[in-house]
């Protein structure tokens, strides 16, 4: 990891425990390079590298990468089988060096829906990261904010004895896919909205938007964003001036 001293103490002195990055501008890279869009998602996993690995190094305790969502499945037949094919060629390709970063694997989202083989790639992915201490990677997969809402909903009243009356936000988030708020949301891309990604634990999210298209999203570029995310006063309902005063994080 290249960064310079000061930006690093900078980075450390305010550092994120969840980022969260929507993954996009692959086919646009493609397209650009007078490729089809499959060539650009091939491309993307050196991007994918590079943030694992950055967020490793710098203790960030939480990663999620938005792979793939729900309403994906509405992409042409061949893009979301090269996808699906991708997602279960990295799992086995980078276990190894994960688990050697002390990498936890998690996939967010209805795994159901996929083939017998990729969820069991997910399975052992997850079972042999399982025990794994440092950085948590969740891997948006089939996964939606509302699906993940509702979901926690269908879970929570399946429990013995629920009722309104103990109902909390807390009792509630304990239900998601993970309960842990963002920090710093990042999209690549240059689009500004959220796509139905973590709608819940983005609450209170700042959200970074680069034009830089998902597979030159490197170190240098992660760095920048993190840079970015030190300088924000995040009030959480406090006025600039009691952060101030009362030294509010």
């Amino acid at each position: 990891m290249n960064i310079a001293a000061d930006n690093l103490a900078k980075i450390k002195a305010n550092l994120p425990n969840h980022v969260a990055i929507i993954m996009d501008g692959n086919g646009r890279w493609a397209k650009t390079r007078g490729k089809i869009r499959i060539f650009g998602h091939r491309n993307a996993v050196s991007a994918v590298r590079a943030a694992v690995s950055t967020s490793s190094e710098l203790g960030i305790g939480n990663l999620t990468l938005f792979a793939f969502s729900s309403e994906n499945w509405r992409r042409p037949k061949e893009e979301v089988d090269f996808l699906l094919d991708l997602f279960a060629k990295f799992l086995r390709s980078e276990l190894k060096e994960l688990c050697r970063q002390n990498v936890k694997i998690n996939v967010l989202g209805d795994i159901s829906r996929f083939s017998e083989e990729l969820q069991k790639e997910i399975r052992n992915s997850c079972r042999e990261s399982e025990n794994n201490t440092g950085l948590n990677l969740n891997i948006a997969a089939n996964y939606g904010g509302r699906w993940d809402i509702v979901n926690a909903c269908k879970k929570l009243m399946e429990e013995p004895g629920f009722s309104a009356d103990n109902l909390s936000e807390e009792n509630f988030a304990r239900h998601l896919s993970t309960p842990v708020d963002v920090d710093l949301m990042i999209r690549t891309g240059g689009e500004k909205r959220i796509s139905n990604f973590l709608i819940w634990q983005m609450a209170y999210s700042e959200i970074y938007v680069t034009d830089v298209l998902w597979p030159d999203f490197n170190e240098e570029e992660y760095i920048r964003a993190l840079l970015w995310f030190s300088d924000r006063e995040r009030r959480f309902g406090y006025t600039g001036d009691q952060i101030k005063s009362q030294n509010i994080k």
